[in-house]
């Protein structure tokens, strides 16, 4: 356990896994890791050379898998190493920079999920006005808002909580730098931290969810409206893919964050935290490819060239 003048602590203890199984688990994740960057890597090229695909709705899709390879980047590739490593001290400095990403990227895939939200609201619920009011211009300062919002409001949290003193132990009870378990390692009282993470918490998830909330329900009025049930159906398909994606990703971000002894175990908060880490950046693909038939069509042309 490094020291910095005897009292700071220069590195941390990630205590990840049981070492059980390692090899197994480094096989499983391994798998995992590559199929996400795939999934996602084809999306990203399907969107870009398909013109017919540069429209709003797949232009922020192309955000978001943009999002979720670096997002998957950010934690699994220190997880592979640790699995077949016995030292899993990680400098302070990494530890910062890695906490750092995953609350950028987080944050970021939080707006953007909600401006994909707010782009169905429109089609449907305006479609006259839709290319006036989503035009490619809008939805790219949409897409760079949500990326400045998660560098300048994720910045500002982890500035927050590495200016604490470190001394009392160094050992996360995590695969990876999480924020909750690195605040508790603090020497000092962290109540005004709590209340900063739980500021940041209120800004980076009730609030977009709350604007994919507002847009559902008017989206929904505006189905009911449709007298046919088939139009009803063709109507809100287009929002199947989105919906399915948001409930995954804020269900289980929300049910990681609260503060309740069934998920603060060693298991339970690890398990829970694998799966809007690597379940769903892995799950994205199929869910906007396979419900998708744009999507589906265009990879099969891109694929047959």
């Amino acid at each position: 356990m490094a020291q910095k003048n005897g009292t700071q602590f220069t590195e941390f203890i990630l205590l990840g896994f049981s070492a059980n199984r390692q090899p197994f688990l480094f096989t499983i994740f391994l798998i995992i890791y590559f199929l996400t960057i795939m999934g996602n890597m084809m999306i990203i090229v399907t969107v870009t050379l398909d013109q017919q695909l540069h429209s709003p709705m797949y232009l922020f899709l192309r955000s978001l898998s943009f999002t979720e390879v670096f997002y998957i980047s950010v934690t699994v590739p220190r997880m592979l190493r640790d699995f077949l490593h016995s030292d899993k001290s990680i400098s302070f400095i990494a530890c910062a920079a890695q906490l750092y990403f995953f609350c950028f990227l987080g944050t970021t895939e939080c707006f953007l999920l909600a401006f994909m939200a707010y782009d169905r609201f429109v089609a449907i619920c305006h479609p006259l006005r839709y290319m006036t009011i989503m035009s490619k211009t809008k939805c790219l300062e949409l897409s760079l808002g949500s990326w400045m919002s998660g560098i300048l409001l994720s910045l500002i949290q982890i500035s927050y909580v590495f200016s604490l003193p470190y001394c009392s132990s160094n050992v996360i009870d995590h695969f990876f730098c999480d924020i909750l378990p690195v605040v508790k390692l603090a020497c000092t009282d962290t109540f005004a931290n709590e209340i900063a993470i739980l500021i940041y918490s209120s800004l980076v998830i009730p609030l977009p969810f709350l604007l994919v909330l507002v847009s559902y329900v008017c989206i929904i009025k505006s189905v009911l409206k449709i007298p046919s049930a088939i139009g009803r159906k063709k109507t809100f398909s287009t929002c199947g893919s989105h919906l399915t994606s948001v409930t995954l990703f804020y269900g289980t971000a929300t049910v990681t964050y609260l503060k309740t002894k069934s998920i603060q175990t060693y298991v339970g908060a690890k398990l829970i935290s694998l799966l809007y880490i690597v379940l769903i950046p892995m799950l994205n693909p199929l869910i906007y490819s396979l419900r998708n038939s744009v999507i589906k069509n265009a990879m099969r042309k891109l694929i047959k060239l």
